[in-house]
Protein backbone atom coordinates (compact mmCIF):
# COMPACT_ATOMS: atom_id res chain seq x y z
CA UNK A 1 0.00 0.00 0.00
CA UNK A 2 1.33 3.43 -0.99
CA UNK A 3 1.97 5.81 1.90
CA UNK A 4 -0.47 8.69 2.21
CA UNK A 5 0.61 12.23 1.43
CA UNK A 6 1.05 13.27 5.09
CA UNK A 7 3.32 10.32 5.80
CA UNK A 8 5.39 11.02 2.67
CA UNK A 9 5.75 14.70 3.61
CA UNK A 10 6.76 13.82 7.16
CA UNK A 11 9.41 11.35 6.02
CA UNK A 12 10.78 13.74 3.40
CA UNK A 13 10.95 16.73 5.76
CA UNK A 14 12.72 14.70 8.44
CA UNK A 15 15.33 13.33 6.03
CA UNK A 16 16.34 16.26 3.83
CA UNK A 17 19.76 16.19 5.48
CA UNK A 18 20.18 12.54 4.51
CA UNK A 19 19.50 13.39 0.87
CA UNK A 20 22.06 16.20 0.91
CA UNK A 21 24.64 13.91 2.54
CA UNK A 22 24.17 11.25 -0.14
CA UNK A 23 24.37 13.85 -2.92
CA UNK A 24 27.57 15.27 -1.42
CA UNK A 25 29.37 12.00 -2.17
CA UNK A 26 29.21 12.96 -5.84
CA UNK A 27 30.06 16.68 -5.57
CA UNK A 28 32.75 18.05 -7.91
CA UNK A 29 33.10 21.53 -6.39
CA UNK A 30 30.93 23.01 -9.12
CA UNK A 31 28.14 24.96 -7.32
CA UNK A 32 25.57 24.80 -10.14
CA UNK A 33 26.16 21.12 -10.84
CA UNK A 34 26.26 20.19 -7.16
CA UNK A 35 22.96 21.95 -6.51
CA UNK A 36 21.43 19.94 -9.36
CA UNK A 37 22.58 16.76 -7.61
CA UNK A 38 20.91 17.86 -4.37
CA UNK A 39 17.62 18.37 -6.22
CA UNK A 40 17.97 14.93 -7.82
CA UNK A 41 18.63 13.46 -4.36
CA UNK A 42 15.41 15.07 -3.11
CA UNK A 43 13.55 13.32 -5.93
CA UNK A 44 15.06 10.03 -4.79
CA UNK A 45 14.03 10.82 -1.23
CA UNK A 46 10.42 11.37 -2.28
CA UNK A 47 10.40 8.08 -4.20
CA UNK A 48 11.78 6.28 -1.16
CA UNK A 49 9.16 7.86 1.12
CA UNK A 50 6.36 6.74 -1.19
CA UNK A 51 7.60 3.15 -1.35
CA UNK A 52 8.69 2.70 2.27
CA UNK A 53 6.84 0.19 4.38
CA UNK A 54 6.85 0.63 8.15
CA UNK A 55 8.50 -2.23 9.95
CA UNK A 56 11.52 -2.39 7.64
CA UNK A 57 14.31 -3.74 9.86
CA UNK A 58 16.87 -1.05 9.12
CA UNK A 59 14.54 1.93 9.45
CA UNK A 60 13.72 4.55 6.85
CA UNK A 61 17.25 6.00 6.52
CA UNK A 62 18.74 2.59 5.70
CA UNK A 63 15.97 2.02 3.16
CA UNK A 64 16.14 5.47 1.58
CA UNK A 65 19.92 5.90 1.19
CA UNK A 66 20.34 3.33 -1.63
CA UNK A 67 17.30 4.71 -3.43
CA UNK A 68 18.67 8.26 -3.26
CA UNK A 69 22.13 7.14 -4.37
CA UNK A 70 20.62 5.22 -7.28
CA UNK A 71 18.70 8.28 -8.41
CA UNK A 72 21.86 10.41 -8.33
CA UNK A 73 23.87 7.76 -10.19
CA UNK A 74 21.21 7.49 -12.90
CA UNK A 75 21.26 11.26 -13.30
CA UNK A 76 25.04 11.29 -13.68
CA UNK A 77 24.90 8.37 -16.09
CA UNK A 78 22.23 9.94 -18.29
CA UNK A 79 22.96 13.66 -18.01
CA UNK A 80 26.33 14.21 -16.38
CA UNK A 81 28.71 13.39 -19.23
CA UNK A 82 29.71 16.05 -21.75
CA UNK A 83 31.24 13.23 -23.83
CA UNK A 84 29.82 9.81 -23.01
CA UNK A 85 32.54 7.16 -22.58
CA UNK A 86 31.73 3.42 -22.51
CA UNK A 87 29.75 2.27 -19.47
CA UNK A 88 32.61 -0.01 -18.37
CA UNK A 89 34.97 2.98 -18.23
CA UNK A 90 32.41 5.03 -16.29
CA UNK A 91 32.04 2.25 -13.73
CA UNK A 92 35.80 1.76 -13.43
CA UNK A 93 36.26 5.51 -13.04
CA UNK A 94 33.97 5.43 -9.99
CA UNK A 95 35.83 2.42 -8.57
CA UNK A 96 39.13 4.28 -8.96
CA UNK A 97 37.73 7.31 -7.11
CA UNK A 98 36.52 5.03 -4.30
CA UNK A 99 39.81 3.10 -4.00
CA UNK A 100 42.19 6.05 -4.31
CA UNK A 101 42.00 7.45 -0.73
CA UNK A 102 42.48 4.12 1.06
CA UNK A 103 45.22 2.99 -1.33
CA UNK A 104 47.04 6.30 -0.92
CA UNK A 105 46.95 5.87 2.85
CA UNK A 106 48.13 2.28 2.61
CA UNK A 107 51.07 3.06 0.29
CA UNK A 108 51.89 6.43 1.90
CA UNK A 109 52.15 7.93 -1.58
CA UNK A 110 49.99 8.62 -4.61
CA UNK A 111 49.18 5.26 -6.25
CA UNK A 112 50.55 4.68 -9.72
CA UNK A 113 48.47 3.35 -12.57
CA UNK A 114 49.95 -0.10 -11.99
CA UNK A 115 49.06 0.10 -8.27
CA UNK A 116 45.44 0.85 -9.10
CA UNK A 117 45.35 -1.88 -11.73
CA UNK A 118 46.53 -4.49 -9.20
CA UNK A 119 44.13 -3.22 -6.54
CA UNK A 120 41.11 -3.31 -8.85
CA UNK A 121 42.04 -6.38 -10.87
CA UNK A 122 42.15 -4.45 -14.14
CA UNK A 123 44.82 -3.85 -16.76
CA UNK A 124 46.85 -0.61 -16.65
CA UNK A 125 45.42 0.30 -20.07
CA UNK A 126 41.84 0.01 -18.78
CA UNK A 127 42.73 2.10 -15.72
CA UNK A 128 44.24 4.77 -17.97
CA UNK A 129 41.13 4.86 -20.18
CA UNK A 130 38.82 5.08 -17.17
CA UNK A 131 40.96 7.77 -15.55
CA UNK A 132 40.63 9.86 -18.71
CA UNK A 133 36.84 9.95 -18.19
CA UNK A 134 37.18 12.75 -15.62
CA UNK A 135 37.44 15.35 -18.35
CA UNK A 136 34.29 14.02 -19.98
CA UNK A 137 32.22 14.56 -16.86
CA UNK A 138 33.46 18.04 -16.01
CA UNK A 139 35.54 19.70 -18.73
CA UNK A 140 38.05 22.36 -17.74
CA UNK A 141 36.85 25.95 -17.92
CA UNK A 142 38.54 28.24 -20.43
CA UNK A 143 38.77 30.75 -17.56
CA UNK A 144 40.83 28.33 -15.45
CA UNK A 145 44.14 29.83 -14.35
CA UNK A 146 47.29 28.27 -15.78
CA UNK A 147 50.68 29.03 -14.23
CA UNK A 148 53.60 28.72 -16.61
CA UNK A 149 56.91 28.85 -14.79
CA UNK A 150 56.05 31.27 -11.98
CA UNK A 151 52.93 32.80 -10.40
CA UNK A 152 53.70 36.10 -12.14
CA UNK A 153 53.25 34.40 -15.51
CA UNK A 154 49.75 33.10 -14.75
CA UNK A 155 47.23 33.23 -17.59
CA UNK A 156 43.98 31.48 -18.50
CA UNK A 157 43.53 28.29 -20.46
CA UNK A 158 41.56 30.18 -23.10
CA UNK A 159 44.48 32.58 -23.68
CA UNK A 160 46.69 29.63 -24.58
CA UNK A 161 44.41 28.41 -27.36
CA UNK A 162 45.61 29.43 -30.82
CA UNK A 163 43.57 31.81 -32.95
CA UNK A 164 43.90 33.03 -36.52
CA UNK A 165 46.48 35.62 -35.49
CA UNK A 166 48.73 33.06 -33.84
CA UNK A 167 49.87 31.52 -37.13
CA UNK A 168 48.86 28.06 -35.94
CA UNK A 169 46.63 27.45 -38.95
CA UNK A 170 49.33 28.57 -41.37
CA UNK A 171 51.85 26.27 -39.71
CA UNK A 172 49.46 23.32 -39.97
CA UNK A 173 48.87 24.01 -43.66
CA UNK A 174 52.61 24.14 -44.31
CA UNK A 175 53.11 20.79 -42.60
CA UNK A 176 50.30 19.22 -44.64
CA UNK A 177 51.68 20.68 -47.87
CA UNK A 178 55.19 19.46 -47.14
CA UNK A 179 53.92 15.95 -46.49
CA UNK A 180 51.95 16.00 -49.74
CA UNK A 181 54.94 17.30 -51.72
CA UNK A 182 57.04 14.39 -50.54
CA UNK A 183 54.67 11.99 -52.29
CA UNK A 184 55.37 13.55 -55.71
CA UNK A 185 57.82 12.08 -58.22
CA UNK A 186 61.22 13.86 -58.04
CA UNK A 187 60.80 15.77 -61.32
CA UNK A 188 57.31 16.96 -60.49
CA UNK A 189 58.49 18.09 -57.05
CA UNK A 190 61.39 19.96 -58.66
CA UNK A 191 59.07 21.74 -61.07
CA UNK A 192 56.72 22.81 -58.26
CA UNK A 193 59.69 24.10 -56.29
CA UNK A 194 61.07 26.09 -59.20
CA UNK A 195 57.66 27.59 -60.01
CA UNK A 196 56.33 28.48 -56.57
CA UNK A 197 59.44 28.77 -54.41
CA UNK A 198 61.98 30.14 -56.92
CA UNK A 199 59.26 32.01 -58.84
CA UNK A 200 60.61 30.99 -62.25
CA UNK A 201 58.46 31.23 -65.35
CA UNK A 202 57.25 28.09 -67.07
CA UNK A 203 59.62 28.69 -69.97
CA UNK A 204 62.60 29.10 -67.63
CA UNK A 205 61.64 25.86 -65.90
CA UNK A 206 61.31 24.10 -69.27
CA UNK A 207 64.79 25.26 -70.26
CA UNK A 208 66.30 24.09 -66.96
CA UNK A 209 64.55 20.71 -66.85
CA UNK A 210 64.90 20.00 -70.56
CA UNK A 211 61.24 19.67 -71.55
CA UNK A 212 58.75 21.87 -73.39
CA UNK A 213 56.85 24.74 -71.76
CA UNK A 214 53.57 22.97 -72.63
CA UNK A 215 54.78 19.87 -70.79
CA UNK A 216 55.68 22.00 -67.76
CA UNK A 217 52.18 23.51 -67.80
CA UNK A 218 50.58 20.03 -67.87
CA UNK A 219 52.76 18.80 -65.01
CA UNK A 220 51.90 21.82 -62.87
CA UNK A 221 48.18 21.46 -63.51
CA UNK A 222 48.23 17.72 -62.77
CA UNK A 223 50.39 18.20 -59.67
CA UNK A 224 48.23 20.97 -58.19
CA UNK A 225 45.15 18.78 -58.58
CA UNK A 226 46.99 15.97 -56.81
CA UNK A 227 48.06 18.27 -53.95
CA UNK A 228 44.54 19.60 -53.53
CA UNK A 229 43.24 16.05 -53.13
CA UNK A 230 46.06 15.14 -50.74
CA UNK A 231 45.43 18.01 -48.32
CA UNK A 232 41.64 18.13 -48.68
CA UNK A 233 41.55 21.62 -50.20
Amino acid sequence: MVNDQDTVQRLVTANLGLARTVAARYFRHDPARDEDLVQVAYVGLVKAARRYRHGYSGGFAAYAAPTIAGEVKRHLRDHGWMVRPPRSHQDLNRRIAHALPSLTQELQRMPSRDDLARELGESPAEVAAADACDGCLRPASLDATVIAGSPSSATTLGDLLPDERSGQGEAERRVMLWAALRTLPPRDRQIVYLRYFEDLSQQSIADRVGISQVHVSRILRRTLERLHLAIGA
